[in-house]
């Protein structure tokens, strides 16, 4: 039985408070490179209406060349709250897509300072970041001059294990002007293997005054509320949990609210879901939407019945008509078998995912 103590119940009572801007959820939606566009943002946000939404990473100095907002940084001005997290090394750089970044909407800039994929790395951007607290600094002091909303920072506890840098580069960056920051509790070199080492996030929150976010096997309400009461954390954010599974941010967030578990979707209520997805990304983005919904459709589809069958079916879907067709044959078919709130997904099945 999952409960929430008295202390951390009386502590996340309040609204998070980032600099001066307050949010009434202690749950975010982590930024997902490929993920967190709008139409996503939208079905968490269905679930969830209070919780924080981060845009996919922008890349500043393409912003800077191109001179064209990219599709990733369109805010809807219902969305709120909303950050944009932008990425790069070139202080200058960061400060002029931030202030493109308030033009759109954003309620805050997030800077990422943790991605680990070689691409971003090798040109000295995200988790590289770490090795360069200097660079780190500069960043956060121009954005910060250049922007009237709250700066944050989402970052790694170190390059590797023999490097975890996360308790002086956290310090630097709240000297430096940071109004939150969220650490994932893996290295740089574990990318997204092996168990996030919470008990750095502990240490963070236990140097820092300003607001810090736990990330890193978020995948259920109870590994959520264990983050938080192994942490001190001041809420948490939910990544990789999420992927084919818009509702988890609204059940953490419902039940740090109340103390209560929503009743988990069905298989069928969440094949509903992906066909809104579905629908949505071909509304939205036309034929490069459905190449791009392959993956989302794919993470539906884990929990149930010949849900590796849909997966190889949904992973060349060609059209939307194709994909809706496959995937009302499937809920036609768990239909005929009854019993589907039996069908619960466990810690394995979000394993299946991977970005």
């Amino acid at each position: 039985m999952i409960s929430l103590s008295p202390n951390l119940q009386a502590r996340l009572s309040t609204p998070l408070k980032i600099g001066t801007f307050a949010v009434k959820s202690r749950v975010l939606q982590s930024p997902l490179s490929g993920v967190t566009d709008l139409v996503f943002r939208r079905l968490v946000r269905r679930y969830a209406p209070d919780s924080m939404m981060y845009t996919e990473m922008v890349n500043a100095t393409g912003l800077h060349y191109v001179k064209q907002l990219p599709q990733i940084m369109e805010v809807d001005p219902g969305e709120r709250p909303i950050s944009i997290q932008l990425f790069d090394c070139r202080p200058d750089f960061l400060a002029e897509a931030a202030i493109k970044a308030v033009e759109e909407g954003a309620d805050t800039v997030d800077i990422n300072m943790g991605c680990p994929v070689n691409k971003i790395t090798k040109n000295g951007g995200g988790s590289s970041l770490l090795r360069q607290p200097e660079v780190a600094e500069a960043i956060v002091r121009e954005v910060v001059k250049a922007v009237n909303v709250p700066v944050t920072v989402k970052t790694r506890i170190g390059w590797s294990d023999k490097e975890i840098t996360i308790l002086e580069f956290a310090k630097r960056m709240e000297d430096a002007g940071a109004q939150m920051i969220t650490v994932h509790g893996r290295t740089r070199a574990q990318g997204y293997t092996g168990s996030a080492k919470w008990e750095w996030i502990g240490k963070v929150k236990e140097v820092l005054s300003i607001p810090v976010i736990g990330n890193g096997d978020i995948f259920s309400v109870e590994a959520a509320v264990r983050c938080l009461e192994e942490t001190g954390a001041d809420g948490v954010m939910c990544s990789r949990g999420t992927l084919g599974y818009p509702f988890l941010v609204g059940e953490v967030d419902y039940f740090l609210k109340t103390g209560k578990l929503k009743e988990p979707p069905t298989a069928i209520e969440r094949l509903e879901c992906a066909k809104d997805h579905l629908q949505a990304l071909w509304e939205y983005k036309g034929e490069r939407g459905i190449r791009q919904a392959r993956k989302h459709m794919t993470w539906y589809a884990k929990g149930f019945p010949n849900a590796s069958e849909l997966r190889g079916q949904l992973s060349v879907i060609e059209s939307l008509d194709q994909g809706l067709e496959v995937i009302n044959k499937a809920i036609d078919y768990l239909q005929t078998l009854g019993d589907v709130a039996n069908w619960q997904l466990t810690e394995k099945d979000f394993q299946l995912v991977a970005i």
